[in-house]
């Protein structure tokens, strides 16, 4: 038996389930401590972004919009899959809050990288920090989108929401609760462009390995 934290727990199989368009679903063969092998079912899941929008007057911009998983609306911060490879992530942060609130920001901070459930999901995401916000154009809503509803709070409001259950959604409280710990403690943000080693990858490789098998027997 290895010492402890020493076990390299190396995959001796995969094989994929279910392949989705958001998602997929694999099951692998991990080598455990003791010799053991084990089955381990794992979501792949495209990273995400979200953005603590924060405005002059020091309020959160959030917005409530449905989600059927759960049949309500939830107060959740602006964000969005990153499901275009090879995006940056400020990227797509900038984009999804201006599709989602019409505003843009001129100064952006990371925030916090959150790994959503490791317990089965390699799915993670950045929260940034947007401020210095300004109207900017904003597409067309589609599905869920067309009912969001813009909602500004007080950081301290956020808080008090999130400790109440009244905000429930992950990325939210994770986003809302840092921001006032990194504000009542005064510690620096990491710059827009920092190094996420975490972003998930799995679900994007697969997506494009199996477009270009298909691309493939289509010009057979």
């Amino acid at each position: 038996m290895s010492a402890p934290g020493s076990h390299e727990f190396e995959t001796v199989s995969s094989r994929v389930l279910y392949s989705g368009a958001i998602l997929a679903l694999r099951q692998d063969q991990v080598a455990m401590p003791g010799g053991r092998i084990a089955e381990r079912e794992v979501i792949e899941h495209h990273g995400a972004v979200a953005v603590l929008a924060l405005d002059d007057d020091g309020e959160i911009v959030l917005i409530r919009q449905y989600r059927h998983p759960l049949g309500t609306r939830l107060l959740e911060l602006p964000a969005g899959l990153l499901d275009i490879d090879g995006e940056d992530p400020l990227t797509a942060a900038k984009r999804e809050l201006a599709e989602e609130t019409g505003l843009a920001a001129a100064r952006w901070s990371v925030l916090v990288d959150v790994a959503l459930s490791p317990g089965f999901t390699d799915e993670a995401l950045r929260v940034f920090v947007a401020t210095g916000l300004t109207p900017t154009e904003r597409p067309d809503p589609e599905h869920e989108e067309a009912d969001l509803e813009t909602v500004r709070t007080p950081v301290a409001e956020a808080v008090r929401a999130a400790l109440a259950g009244e905000i429930v959604n992950a990325t939210a409280v994770a986003g809302v609760l840092a921001y006032a710990a990194a504000q009542a403690s005064g510690v620096a943000l990491r710059p827009a462009d920092a190094p996420w080693p975490g972003q998930p990858t799995a679900f994007l490789r697969r997506k494009a390995a199996e477009a270009r098998s298909t691309d493939s027997g289509s010009d057979a």
